[in-house]
């Protein structure tokens, strides 16, 4: 059968975008990876040639790989200048906090009946506790991340974890201006582990509770450090 008609819509014609679109998604990964560990910290201007250069792919494919990125509000793109690491403001870090407490406070309230899957929760509570006695502070960040990545995936939802990859993305952009990253994540330690210990036990309105207080402990406490940051000397793009 040909696919010149209905069926097949003309598909043939768009067979070569498979590829590069399926290029550009991975160098998307990459890059966001590299983001959002820091290796690219905020105002850091991306360079074409370098990074092309570095990963082997067309400048075409790079760039649909940046425009997937700023999409998803991790890169920004400044006319006549280039493609830079977003550098957030305040009340960014405002709204990403709101639909965190919409969307991780949904998922504990739905919970329906106990016993839960914790496996994913209990890996980054004692990941994070290791690394803080290791004195690895950026890798407590990133097991706090992966706690609240598993939280949500108790839901089982394939759209609310997507959602949540992408805003916890964007505010790791913010714990990488912070100087002092075991005084911003080192309180939390033993909150993770009491929502944890509240979910074990069955008890999932206290863990809400707990999951409330939690957030909105940690925005206070982020937008005024964020806030005095960006009041100070924001950095600036750099090549």
């Amino acid at each position: 059968m040909g696919t010149t008609g209905p069926e097949g819509g003309g598909l043939a014609d768009d067979r070569a975008l498979l590829g590069r679109t399926s290029t550009a998604e991975r160098v998307a990964d990459i890059l966001r990876t590299r983001i959002t560990e820091g290796f690219f910290p905020p105002g850091t201007r991306l360079s074409e040639d370098s990074i092309g250069g570095a990963l082997g792919v067309s400048r075409n494919t790079l760039r649909e790989a940046f425009r997937l990125l700023t999409h998803e509000r991790l890169l920004v793109h400044e006319l006549n200048r280039g493609v830079f690491v977003r550098v957030l403001a305040v009340d960014d870090v405002t709204d990403i906090y709101r639909t965190r407490r919409l969307v991780e406070r949904s998922v504990l309230h739905d919970l329906g009946e106990p016993p839960f899957e914790l496996g994913g929760l209990v890996h980054a509570v004692t990941g994070g506790e290791r690394d803080a006695r290791d004195g690895d502070w950026k890798g407590v960040s990133t097991a706090n991340i992966h706690f609240h990545r598993e939280l949500v995936a108790l839901a089982g939802s394939d759209r609310m974890d997507e959602l949540m990859r992408g805003v916890l993305a964007e505010l790791r952009l913010v714990f990488h201006m912070v100087d002092d990253p075991r005084a911003l994540h080192e309180p939390y330690l033993i909150r993770n582990r009491e929502i944890l210990d509240a979910l074990r036990a069955g008890e999932r309105t206290k863990a809400e509770r707990l999951l409330v207080e939690y957030l909105d402990d940690s925005r206070d406490q982020l937008v005024q450090v964020y806030t005095h940051l960006m009041a100070g000397d924001p950095p600036t793009s750099t090549g």
